[in-house]
């Protein structure tokens, strides 16, 4: 049986993390912090490539890691235009794209295809990307909106959820992902909330939009009426508002903190404030899968539930008294893009399933009318 090895990059916005695989066990890994004031030196996000990419290389030579035996290499597929999801050989147009943020997200994420083709062009391998954050799968009930000429399109944690909704079939339904639906969540630093109808993500919200339950950083869902008298009542503009959705919102512009374990430490301490905060956060999750199941016509096979507050036993159990009526809830703590990324690329090499090409053309572009 042949085996192989893939390493797995995904740049952050303060950090850069690196995980080698051979097969589906990881034999090493690394997670780096960068100081704000190093990353304030590079005037764009491309700039930062060079300084990324040594660091990575320096990494590995401290851990006497050898990268001429790696069969993949796997990067963060962001700023790329919207696409179904799959796994994706990195090509002359996505890096075109992800250097210049075509989808307009300035986010170091852009730099995971460009680490992985320079890596595999020097070492003779192949770069991959998997399940890029701007997967879109939605169905056309999905997209419309009362505004003529604005539709749906959905910013989520694509790579995560359908690792989970993948090993979850796997390992627990026995049963290919492919023929299941599920509501899967993350909840962390974002909240996504996705249905997934026989492997395919047929609705979400858009998190980066403003859409879905408040997060630690993220304003969620707001009355458009009560947006805009907010707006004229403390003199903001449109920047500050998309500032609400992904990085003053939520937790940051109640109570000045994201950090959701500080959070409950106030609220057990006796904040009325803060527990209220937590359980309203956790009130909208439970109305958006409602709301996911009901996508389903009922039909859910499992609540997923990942990310890093899932490792909050008082979140579950409000999820699972809640929501158990509609499927089973399983909490898978943390997140699985590391593996994720691997695990996409094996499945390619093994012929599971073939390598998508990116073609640069949304994925939808509108209604025919």
């Amino acid at each position: 049986m042949e085996h192989y090895k893939v390493l797995a990059i995904n740049p952050g916005s303060t950090s850069t993390k690196i995980a080698l695989f051979e097969d589906d066990a990881c034999i090493y890994t690394k997670n780096v912090s960068h100081d704000a004031s190093e990353l304030a030196r590079y005037q764009t996000i491309p700039d930062q490539l060079p300084y990324r990419r040594d660091m990575i290389l320096k990494l590995l030579e401290e851990a006497g890691v050898s990268l001429e035996d790696i069969d993949v290499f796997v990067g963060r597929g962001g700023g790329l235009l919207a696409m179904e999801g799959g796994t994706y050989g990195v090509s002359e147009l996505m890096l075109d794209h992800a250097e210049n943020c075509a989808n307009g997200v300035i986010h170091p994420a852009a730099l995971g295809s460009q680490l992985a083709n320079e890596f595999a062009v020097k070492y003779h391998a192949k770069a991959m990307v998997v399940n890029p954050p701007d997967v879109d799968e939605l169905q056309d009930l999905a997209r419309m909106t009362g505004i003529r000429g604005v539709n749906r399109m959905v910013h989520l944690h694509a790579l995560n959820l359908k690792e989970t909704a993948i090993r979850h079939s796997k390992h627990v339904l026995k049963k290919e992902y492919e023929s299941c639906n599920y509501v899967v969540c993350h909840i962390g630093g974002g909240i996504s909330i996705s249905a997934h109808r026989q492997g395919r993500m047929v609705d979400g919200y858009d998190i980066v939009g403003g859409e879905g339950p408040m997060a630690p950083t993220r304003c969620g869902s707001v009355a458009v009426s009560d947006l805009l008298d907010y707006m004229e009542k403390n003199h903001l503009d449109a920047a500050d508002v998309k500032k609400l959705c992904t990085r003053t919102g939520g937790f940051v512009n109640h109570v000045g903190i994201s950090d959701a374990v500080e959070l409950t430490n106030r609220a057990e301490n006796g904040d009325e404030y803060a527990k209220m905060l937590w359980n309203t956060m956790i009130y909208q999750i439970e109305k958006g899968i409602g709301a996911m199941a009901a996508v389903l016509h009922g039909k859910v096979d499992g609540i997923l539930l990942g990310g890093g507050m899932v490792h909050s036993e008082d979140l579950v159990a409000q999820i699972t008294e809640s929501c158990s009526f509609i499927a089973k809830v399983a909490a898978y703590p943390g997140e699985f893009e590391m593996e994720a990324m691997a695990a996409g690329a094996i499945r390619v090499l093994k012929g599971e399933e073939a390598l998508k090409e990116y073609t640069g053309k949304p994925v939808w572009s509108g209604f025919d009318w």
